[in-house]
């Protein structure tokens, strides 16, 4: 089993790059791509110093997606949740680790202009498929769920904390329409703390993805899977851990029975913060019919729900999406404390 600092020691770390070091994956042992004769060549990543260090000195890291901030947050409530998800894990002694493509090249650990330009410009929302595109291309993204997972896996970390894991979407048995964030966590090791995938999607089929691909959902002091918005889906679980200690032992002994999967931890919103079960059936209805009449399809259909939701229940939905996130990344940041501790 290779822990983080070994991982670490294991990049190559190539050169100095507006104060941060880009690194090549071991893997991959391909060179930064301003050293190559072929400046699209995109093998490599970079990671802020504050990241580099924390990794290297083992200290604990939540990494954190940049398309809530870009497609899944209006500006510039956008913005403040960006700084201030980042605050919650700094406050709690551990180092966000923002991910994001800025100008063809992953990001892993943004600065305050990174933050900005994720909150303000029209970023394309990039899933894994789509980093190399980008890269090749010298374009920016903003990574979805699968993409944070797989670059934080690449540059060492562990946790990542996410507002709603994608999923199965409704009408599937037509569309297969399958959010890759499901096949990726089936090969990708690390822990994604979520408020369960977004209310939006087929939960009880997504469960049955989850199983298949062999990718455990704990539910974090609960047995009952929650439904992103509300507290309940009415799917209970078959397994529970009741702190962020459990989480980090079940991660070790993935490590060591596991086949390099992931792992979901449910982390359900507070029942007094749920959105009310009642409107929130009330407004998704709506919501379905507007987009089957605008004829929105694919990787489009989220952001525009979660737009249109809030729009409809006069930014109701928006301030639960906010207290789900801040829950999750808090008890991100309690399990990487604890992952620290143990690995």
């Amino acid at each position: 089993m290779v822990g983080i600092a070994q991982l670490v020691e294991r990049l190559v770390v190539v050169q100095e790059v507006a104060g941060s070091s880009p690194v090549t994956h071991p893997k991959l042992r391909i060179k930064h791509p301003s050293q190559t004769s072929y400046p699209y060549l995109m093998g490599s990543f970079i990671t802020s110093p504050e990241v580099a260090d924390a990794l290297a000195a083992g200290k604990p890291v939540v990494a954190l997606e940049s398309t809530i901030i870009s497609h899944g947050l209006p500006r510039p409530r956008n913005f403040e949740a960006a700084k201030e998800f980042e605050q919650i894990l700094r406050s709690k002694g551990v180092v966000p680790a923002t991910i994001a493509i800025l100008d063809g090249v992953p990001r892993i650990g943004l600065d305050d202009d990174g933050i900005n330009r994720i909150a303000n410009e029209d970023l394309a929302k990039a899933s894994v498929r789509d980093i190399p595109i980008l890269a090749a291309r010298k374009e920016s993204g903003a990574t979805t769920v699968a993409a944070t997972a797989h670059l934080a896996s690449l540059a060492g970390i562990r946790i990542f904390a996410t507002g709603g894991l994608g999923g199965v979407h409704r009408g599937a048995v037509e569309t297969y329409d399958e959010s890759a964030d499901l096949s990726t966590l089936a090969v990708t090791p690390i822990t994604v703390v979520s408020a369960g995938v977004k209310s939006v999607l087929d939960i009880p089929a997504t469960l049955e993805r989850l199983e298949t691909l062999s990718v455990p959902v704990i539910g974090y002091k609960t047995k009952e899977f929650p439904a992103f918005w509300l507290t309940r889906s009415g799917y209970t679980l078959d397994w529970s851990l009741a702190s962020a200690e459990a989480v980090a032992r079940a991660m070790k002994a993935q490590d060591e029975f596991g086949h390099g999967q992931g792992m979901v931890v449910a982390n359900p919103i507070p029942i007094e913060k749920q959105w009310d079960p009642k409107e929130h059936d009330r407004v998704l209805a709506i919501a379905f019919e507007a987009a089957k009449k605008a004829g929105v399809t694919g990787k489009a259909v989220t952001p525009f729900l979660l737009g249109f939701i809030v729009q409809e229940s006069k930014g109701r939905s928006l301030e639960v999406n906010l207290d789900l996130a801040r829950n999750n990344v808090s008890v991100a940041a309690d399990i990487a404390k604890a992952w620290a501790e143990i690995k």
